[in-house]
């Protein structure tokens, strides 16, 4: 296995180091200066490891090379590899680099061992190779020209992709399960089972998951569900605490458990854990566990051949290759947290990926030539027939709300992450009448704008044939088409601008952005974020506007409420040339059309509130959303003050048994933990009966494995001073920190100014919002490599799964005071005043302090910087953590280990500090 005789580059933010060819004379790898690095790269093709994070440490944006990354991709469609030299090592067998100076050594070694994998007589993935480098060497893919010289050209004509993509079978619908009662023995042996005969008793566990088993029981009657909130402590072991009963049921009762989830990191966890529980696959090839997702997480089939054949252009038409090659290998088509590489868009600077998804609703169903080999049908109908559906919140409470599809409607559901269940339910219920909103519903009735490309169509394309055979169908068709065109359309925002709207609902949002600039008292101050302004005391011209719009609306809705009972008449009394296909098209259009029907009555009923009283269910307001001071979408909005009054309507009360639990289900409290907020975040309060509780403490001795310090030096909005001690206790830690921050703009600010130094001292810095990776990437890098730190916000503080010694320190800039937003205030009101807020803070705190500590040989320290303390957020923590009031100093020391845990904890700060 030679290496390439190629260049190679490398970048970080401790320099850049530059590798000869071996052809070369000097043959030597040099540290360069960053022009001297962008010249090379411009005068001959350079093997890079990602080109956009290099690109972005070189400041130089129109970098291009080699990027290994692409190759890999191309070689190993569908198999895991953290995005550094060093996991590119591990996944390819070779010595790791020891400093930056050995990566570019380490890229045309890695170069050769790809590039020989293809030449190799064992090539998993040499099918469709051969066919594939024609396409990308037309594209001049830069590898297209070295990886003919390896993949040979196969005996036989190579079949198409989508004539290889298996096709799924109709099954029969699953019967009702059996009415089972577990008994704790059982529970407890199959929990046994689970666990292994050389795992250590558990006895909270084994408490826990005879607990979870009372949810599978025959409820007592309808509307009625068992529900229980249980709370286990990290390290309890959950997952297999529900995972005990949730498969006995399965197994005695031959139905079907739901376990949803906030965080693909969890998905990916529970699919693992379940293996131990179920075989990959039954004996007659199906599958008793499916990982199930929303449609705009699946690649289209439809959309990819679109791509294929001129539908993108450039490197993103590259792209479109890759995911073939990908579609072809991968285990299900999930695009978004499945195994397609998180990198792969990021590599081509666009989001050419989302593209590739169902995210406009405008499937075809039965119309699409690749309906039969659809990764959406696939996974709903697998779902159907499977022992175990992993989901999350969104779907859970989707499907439960459009209760269209019995067979998707879960009964039995297990909410891990219950602590977020509210915040889902708080958008999953919401209504938001904005320019961005009304846009996509024009186009799906209408189909694209005059000279837009893309396959988009409106309603006459989609049901054409309906259309043909019945008038009145054909009729409402025109009607709504004509209707749509009040809609707003491309280039709203500028007409917007410019003061010349077109149409009633352009108008209602010129007239929002009048209002909401108008009450703005921010005195500018706020340049750059998002404005609003309460739906309250409007004045008359925008009440006259909102009818007009409602009025607009309405006239909508009437057409599209008439085509679908045009399709439900078909389907009654179906004429001769209407399949078995054809009908599922024109349920599935009947399904979309329905919940399109529901989109515009809940737009309507807000905006008929607007000149009306106030309706105390909900809170409604206005708002023009910017990001670093451009516009991209103005509108109304609405949400539930309660969101968990239509969750337990919709989602519990048509259930037979729900579960609950997180290790922060419950506050913590100044009185050690109460159950009230829990309750009233579950929906419990609107059911008949009381809920079930459960509480189970951690296993781990946090007063010898943690320890809180809240440093009370740093000042407050001084950016300076914030900065340095990030860098100072990132140094201390010898990396291994997750900095945490409640504004992208400080963590921008303290990246930018550490970044540098930290990396020539050995320990990288990566950050969200900054370096051109997503997120869940970043945290694969940050696993990986101990003396790698993380700064991130709020989408890191309790979806970051990493034990062991690569997380030992975690930093918070300020306690995360809840944004004083509109609906915040509202709830604030209805919640208690300042306990409500209070409530809010230690979750998130729990939350965070939660990333810390994962198996019972870890260690670490939770740091606060700001001295505003209350001492009543201090239940957050559990119960026996040592929390210090030290100065940064003091702090650095204890970080570094120069101080012992435990000693001389400092008093509690006084309520209101």
């Amino acid at each position: 296995m030679a290496a390439l005789d190629l260049p190679a580059l490398h970048a970080s933010h401790g320099g850049c180091w530059l590798r000869d060819a071996e052809r070369t004379p000097a043959m030597e790898t040099r540290g360069v200066g960053k022009g001297e690095a962008i010249t090379a790269a411009a005068d001959t093709p350079l093997l890079l490891l990602n080109a956009p994070l290099v690109a972005s440490r070189l400041g130089y944006p129109d970098l291009s090379g080699l990027d290994l990354l692409e190759l890999f991709a191309f070689v190993h469609p569908a198999r895991f590899v953290v995005p550094t030299p060093k996991g590119l090592a591990a996944v390819l067998a070779l010595d790791p680099p020891l400093g930056d100076e050995d990566v570019p050594a380490l890229l045309q070694q890695a170069a050769g061992a790809l590039l020989s994998t293809c030449a190799g007589e064992d090539w998993a993935e040499r099918e469709g190779a051969w066919t594939q480098l024609q396409a990308l060497q037309k594209m001049r893919w830069p590898w297209a020209g070295l990886l003919l010289q390896h993949v040979r050209k196969p005996a036989r004509a190579e079949r198409w992709l989508f004539a290889r993509l298996p096709e799924w079978d109709e099954t029969p619908e699953r019967p009702q399960p059996r009415q089972v009662a577990l008994e704790p023995e059982a529970v407890a042996a199959r929990l046994a089972a689970l666990t292994g005969a050389q795992a250590e008793p558990r006895p909270a566990q084994r408490a826990y998951a005879i607990e979870a088993a009372h949810t599978f029981a025959p409820r007592p009657r309808e509307g009625l569900p068992h529900l229980l909130l249980a709370q286990a402590g990290t390290g309890t072991g959950k997952t297999l605490g529900y995972l005990a009963p949730a498969s006995l049921w399965a197994e005695q009762s031959g139905g079907t458990v739901w376990v949803s989830t906030y965080t693909k990191a969890l998905q990916r966890q529970l699919r693992h854990e379940s293996r131990r529980a179920w075989p990959a696959r039954r004996g007659d090839g199906s599958l008793p566990v499916v990982v199930r997702k929303g449609r705009e997480n699946y690649l289209c089939l439809l959309n990819l051949e679109d791509a294929l054949q001129g539908g993108f252009g450039g490197r993103a038409a590259i792209l479109a290759q890759l995911v073939a090659r990908w579609a072809a290998y991968s285990q299900d088509g999930d695009m978004i947290g499945g195994d397609l590489p998180g990198w792969l868009g990021t590599l081509f600077r666009q989001r050419a990926i989302t593209s590739l998804t169902d995210r406009r609703g405008e499937c075809v169903y039965a119309g699409c030539p690749h309906y039969r080999k659809c990764f959406i049908e696939r996974a709903a109908r697998a779902s159907a027939q499977a022992d175990l559906v992993i989901a999350n919140h969104a779907l859970v409470m989707v499907n439960a709300a459009r209760g269209r599809d019995h067979a998707q409607r879960p009964t039995r559901i297990v909410f891990d992450e219950g602590h977020h269940v509210f915040e889902a339910a708080d958008s999953t219920f919401a209504a938001a009448l904005t320019g961005s909103e009304a846009i996509e519903l024009r186009r799906w009735v209408i189909g694209p704008e005059r000279g837009a490309k893309g396959r988009r169509r409106g309603l006459s394309a989609r049901l054409a044939d309906i259309a043909s055979y019945d008038e009145e169908g054909a009729a409402a068709i025109t009607a709504a088409r004509e209707a749509a065109e009040a809609l707003p359309g491309d280039g709203w925002l500028q007409r917007l601008a410019e003061g010349a709207p077109s149409g009633p609902l352009e108008e209602l949002l010129g007239g929002v952005h009048a209002v909401v600039y108008a009450r703005d008292e921010s005195g500018g101050q706020e340049a750059g974020y998002g404005l609003e302004t309460e739906a309250a005391q409007l004045p008359g011209p925008f009440i006259e506007l909102a009818a007009a719009a409602q009025t607009a609306l309405a006239a909508l809705r009437r057409p599209l409420l008439r085509l679908g009972l045009r399709l439900e008449a078909v389907l009654a009394d179906p004429p001769d040339w209407l399949d078995g296909p054809g009908r599922a098209r024109i349920e599935g259009a009947r399904q979309s059309l329905a919940w399109r029907v529901d989109l515009i009555g809940a737009w309507e009923a807000m905006l008929e509130r607007l000149g009306g009283p106030t309706d105390p269910e909900f809170v409604d307001w206005l708002a023009v959303d910017r990001a670093e001071a451009r516009e991209y979408d103005i509108g109304l909005h609405r949400r539930y003050l309660d969101p968990m009054k239509p969750f337990a309507r919709t989602v519990l009360e048509p259930a037979h048994g729900v579960m609950l639990t997180s290790a922060t289900l419950r506050d913590g409290g100044q009185d050690g933990g109460d159950w009230a907020g829990a309750i009233a975040r579950s929906g419990a309060g609107y059911l008949e009966s009381a809920p079930r509780l459960s509480a189970a403490d951690s296993p781990f001795d946090y007063a010898a494995q943690a320890e809180v310090l809240i440093v009370t030096d740093v000042p407050r909005g001084d950016l300076s001073a914030l900065a340095a001690a990030y860098g100072r206790l990132i140094e201390a830690s010898g990396g291994g920190a997750l900095g945490l921050f409640t504004a992208i703009k400080r963590l921008r600010a303290v990246y930018g100014r550490i970044a540098d130094r930290l990396a020539r001292g050995g320990l990288p810095l990566f950050a969200q919002h900054v370096d051109p990776i997503d997120t869940g990437t970043l945290v694969d890098i940050f696993r990986d490599d101990p003396r790698a730190s993380l700064l991130g916000t709020d989408a890191l503080r309790d979806g970051v799964d990493v034990p062991g010694h690569s997380l030992r320190l975690v930093v918070m800039e300020q306690v995360p005071w809840p944004k004083p937003s509109i609906l915040h205030r509202a709830r604030r009101a209805a919640g208690g005043g300042a306990a409500h807020d209070d409530r809010i803070i230690r979750a998130r705190l729990a939350q965070a302090f939660g990333r810390l500590i994962r198996s019972k040989d870890d260690h670490g320290h939770f740091v606060v910087l700001s001295a505003a303390f209350p001492s009543r957020l201090l239940g957050a923590f559990p119960v026996g953590t040592p929390v210090h009031r030290v100065t940064l100093a003091e702090a650095l020391q204890r970080v570094a280990g120069r101080v012992p845990a435990g000693q001389a904890e400092s008093p509690a700060l006084p309520d209101g500090a």
